[in-house]
């Protein structure tokens, strides 16, 4: 299996579990409004449905980065050379992973500290279960940086970093730059009279 078949597997499972999440989180919604629209609420919906909203931005977070569809600055850093993109791409990359590291790791010594602990309104369910989103959701996320980094390395090195934004609203970058350059406004402001 070649490493771009790896990450393609990788983001499909990433989708499966985020999908899952949401229809999940979706039920217990659905149920909570119900049971509330009937005058008999669910003591447990408020709590299951925060840790559900977690789980979901854990598990999203570790997608999107599969994809390489976090916030970043693509345009500003492809203003560099090659020679310093790269350089830059790398010890942004590398922070990341770092950060991912430290949040994992706290993450663990959260779940060890909560053992014997469970939700308030269902005491079947144990915390270690509900913020073990925390480690797992990190691991997630560092291995998706990991999988994207040939990717990273070859952008940065060639034309540039792509900016999903653009790329998903359909706009071609430099097609929106050139159009910029041409707009009226740009065009009325270099004719108006008396400007330096």
């Amino acid at each position: 299996m070649t490493l771009k078949q790896c990450k393609a597997a990788y983001q499909k499972l990433l989708e499966f579990i985020v999908f899952l999440n949401v229809v999940a989180l979706s039920g217990v919604v659905i149920v909570g409004f119900m049971s509330r629209l009937l005058g008999s609420p669910f003591s447990w919906y408020d709590e299951v449905a925060s840790v559900g909203l977690a789980w979901l931005t854990y598990y999203g977070a570790a997608l999107a980065a599969a994809k390489g569809a976090h916030i970043t600055c693509p345009s500003i850093i492809n203003m560099a050379s090659p020679r310093i993109r790269l350089p830059v791409a790398l010890l942004a990359e590398a922070i990341t992973i770092a950060f991912f590291v430290l949040l994992g790791y706290t993450g663990y010594q959260v779940v060890v500290i909560l053992e014997g602990s469970t939700l308030v309104s269902l005491t079947s369910v144990s915390l270690q279960l509900t913020q073990s989103v925390i480690p797992i959701g990190s691991a997630l996320f560092i291995i998706a940086q990991l999988l994207r980094l040939p990717e990273v390395i070859e952008s940065a090195r060639g034309a540039g970093f792509i900016d999903h934004e653009l790329d998903e609203a359909g706009i071609n970058p430099d097609e929106a730059r050139a159009d910029a350059d041409d707009s009226p406004t740009e065009q009325a402001g270099s004719r108006a009279p008396g400007r330096t």
